[in-house]
């Protein structure tokens, strides 16, 4: 076989312009994929570094409603002045840092998190995770002042746009210490309003449904703003520049003034005895901790802390629900169909907002259960067993000071203590009955021996020399003060005296139990004769035990035992010189013997409530019954109804049952309420509950 060596293929070439030239093009288009493709990593990882931040400032500020206002409450205890780690930890420097360790803010995804995915040994990538520990960097306030100042408090600043009203305060401890320190006081007031006072203010933009939003409540509106940007903290690591924003922390004081206020488990739609409510008119929201809503019950509103059981036939918001209306989507369908607001709520709902009812239970009712000494050096000038106790809030006090011996005890001394100048006066008031050596407080000349004087109205008298006296209580007409008519023996000078009658007493109350009787209507007069100020200052009573001192006087118990005493509230149908309004605590069993504050008076200039008008009234008693000396027929209560009962596992509190004197409930056919919610500062009695809600708000930039 030959082959020819002589053959060739086709010849060719190559053009290398063309080779470089597409090589050029295609490695071009590779280099710019690339640059592209770490652009859109790098957006990427700045956005999802920016929703990392995001998220945890959201936490972060949560975790701030949270601790606030325990500091808040700890800040007007006992030593919490005193120097040391205590007081230190609450600091808003050392809050802001909590907050950060309480949301676990430092990294992106917890040990716990990576083990739940199956990354245990994954390292992050995250350049945002960090110790976040220097808080200056990341906090700081709003009025331009040094780094180390976290906040700016809403007192006595004229506030740009965007912030609140800020509060006013005369008082240095307050002002220096509020920049520090979150705190609460009483002398933190509106412009122009007295201590304590409250305000018509706007309901702030969140789900937790006390009021709607935007609509008026009552309160005192404590605040303040900060700024705060995590990515400041590690910017030299990250490149990321994320937009410093401006926040108001509030803790608005809220007394409770919805148509039902209650801290506790409640039964909303059946008395005790299991018949459902009749004649019961409720307009308004209603509060609880937790609660029952039985069938056919119709509420405008309900708010409730820690969850609801409720009835398919129950009307809440004029809408009944089927199955659980915190459910996704219930609310969303609602406010679709009905414009927006839901009428039933928990504060959870809300993100950045939590309410919190303050409530002592028993010692609300009893100011020996604390004593002022277990309240000394606190960062606030009010300390939290008066700010919270409602006994120890009331201007007059009336205590049962000594008692007989024996089994069956019976008051033989009251201390009564009340405002005379501005100052608190003390005076000891044994019964008025047989002889003194002494003229007790309040009596007056008014005769010589053997002339008659005539009373108009019931009073007690005294007639005899400066060292011997006789008396009787509750006399009217013409008396005349002679020793025949006053059995009196002996020589001297004789004269008549007479007091307005002691607005409290001694009696013997339903089923034999030894009480204390007050009436409120001879305050006034009474009140005068002594010294003391009138009704506007002294316009509210503790009755109390003052087993502290004498081991013999028993401090009430609860429910009340056979031999405690009970306290009759009689004479207190007229009000009327009570303008300031009256309030009444005790932790006795409450017998209310008689009409209670039924005469109108003219109502406050500007005053938006309902008229007419009455002087503004709360009964606070661990027990209430209707009657004295036997069981009423009927029973019409207008107003509002609270109930301090503490959580008592899975038995509900029934804040609307009616007891008579027997301890029975009172036929729910015979028995009316007129349940609203209060809408005007003047309606607001002397003592009330008190709740705290705390809203962190964001200030729009526009505003900046």
């Amino acid at each position: 076989m030959k082959t020819n060596p002589k053959h060739r293929l086709p010849g060719g070439y190559v053009a290398y312009v063309m080779v470089i030239s597409t090589a050029a093009i295609l490695t071009f288009m590779l280099i710019f994929a690339y640059k592209r493709a770490l652009l859109s990593q790098s957006v990427q990882s700045d956005i999802q570094l920016r929703m990392d931040y995001g998220e945890k400032e959201d936490v972060i500020l949560r975790s701030i409603v949270a601790i606030t206002p325990n500091r808040a409450m700890r800040a007007m205890q006992n030593g919490s002045a005193a120097s040391g780690a205590a007081r230190d930890s609450l600091r808003w420097q050392n809050i802001f840092a909590d907050a950060v360790i309480q949301a676990n803010a430092g990294t992106s995804i917890t040990t716990d998190g990576k083990k739940n995915i199956g990354q245990t040994n994954s390292v992050s990538s995250n350049a945002g995770d960090g110790a976040l520990g220097t808080t200056n960097l990341m906090f700081g306030n709003v009025h331009g002042a040094a780094s180390t100042v976290y906040v700016t408090p809403g007192i006595n600043r004229t506030a740009s746009t965007g912030f609140p009203e800020a509060l006013v305060s005369t008082d240095g401890t307050v002002n220096t210490n509020d920049l520090v320190y979150p705190i609460i006081a009483n002398n933190k007031n509106y412009s122009g309003l007295a201590a304590k006072q409250y305000k018509t203010l706007q309901y702030p933009a969140i789900n937790f449904g006390y009021a709607k939003p935007g609509e008026n409540f009552l309160a005192k509106r404590n605040w303040w703003g900060f700024s705060m940007d995590l990515a400041d903290h590690d910017d030299g690591l990250t490149s990321a520049a994320l937009s410093r924003r401006q926040f108001v922390l509030s803790i608005y004081e809220v007394p409770s003034q919805l148509a039902i206020s209650a801290s506790s488990f409640v039964n909303l739609g059946k008395y005790k005895d299991g018949v459902d409510w009749n004649n019961i008119d409720i307009s308004g929201n209603v509060f609880a901790d937790s609660a029952v809503v039985e069938a056919g019950v119709t509420l405008p509103g309900l708010s409730t802390r820690s969850g609801l059981t409720l009835s398919r036939n129950a009307t809440v918001g004029g809408q009944k629900f089927d199955g659980n209306p915190f459910q996704p989507g219930v609310r969303e369908q609602f406010e679709v169909a009905n414009g927006g607001y839901f009428p039933i709520s928990m504060p959870s709902e809300s993100g950045r907002a939590a309410f919190i009812p303050i409530n002592r239970g028993e010692d609300f009712f009893d100011r020996h259960s604390v004593t002022n000494d277990d309240e000394t050096n606190t960062l606030s000038t009010t300390r939290w067993n008066e700010y919270s106790s409602g006994a120890k809030q009331c201007a007059m006090r009336l205590d049962v000071t000594k008692v007989t011996a024996g089994t069956s005890p019976s008051p033989t001394e009251f201390r009564f203590e009340y405002y005379k100048g501005g100052s608190r006066r003390s005076d000891l008031f044994p019964p008025i009955q047989g002889n003194a050596t002494s003229l007790p407080i309040g009596f007056v000349k008014v005769a010589n021996r053997n002339e008659t004087y005539t009373f108009t109205e019931p009073v007690d008298v005294a007639y005899g020399t400066t060292s011997k006296l006789y008396f009787k209580s509750g006399v009217s007409g013409a008396i005349t003060f002679s020793d025949a008519a006053f059995g009196w023996s002996g020589s001297g000078t004789r004269v008549g005296y007479y007091r307005p009658r002691v607005p409290f007493t001694t009696a013997v109350g339903p089923q034999g139990r030894i009480c204390v009787s007050v009436f409120p209507e001879r305050f006034p007069k009474f009140l005068a004769a002594i010294g003391g100020d009138n009704v506007t200052v002294n316009h509210s009573l503790v009755v109390n035990s003052d087993y502290r001192s004498n081991v013999l006087v028993k401090k009430p118990s609860f429910p009340a035992a056979s031999g405690d005493f009970g306290l009759i509230l009689n004479e207190c149908a007229n009000l009327s010189s009570f303008t300031k309004g009256f309030s009444l605590v005790t932790n006795y069993r409450l017998y209310i013997g008689s009409d209670f504050n039924t005469v109108s008076i003219a109502a406050p200039a500007a005053y938006s409530g309902t008229l007419p008008y009455y002087p503004p009234c709360s009964l606070f008693a661990p027990e209430k019954r209707f009657g004295a000396d036997s069981s009423p027929y009927s029973v019409g209560v207008t107003g509002q109804i609270g109930s301090l009962a503490a959580k008592d596992g899975d038995t509900p509190a029934r804040p609307l049952d009616s007891r008579g004197i027997n301890d029975g409930l009172l036929n729910p056919a015979n028995t009316t309420m007129n349940l609203r919610p209060l809408i005007d500062p003047a309606d607001l009695p002397p003592v009330t509950m008190m709740n705290w809600l705390v809203v962190i708000e964001e200030r729009r930039r526009e505003f900046w």
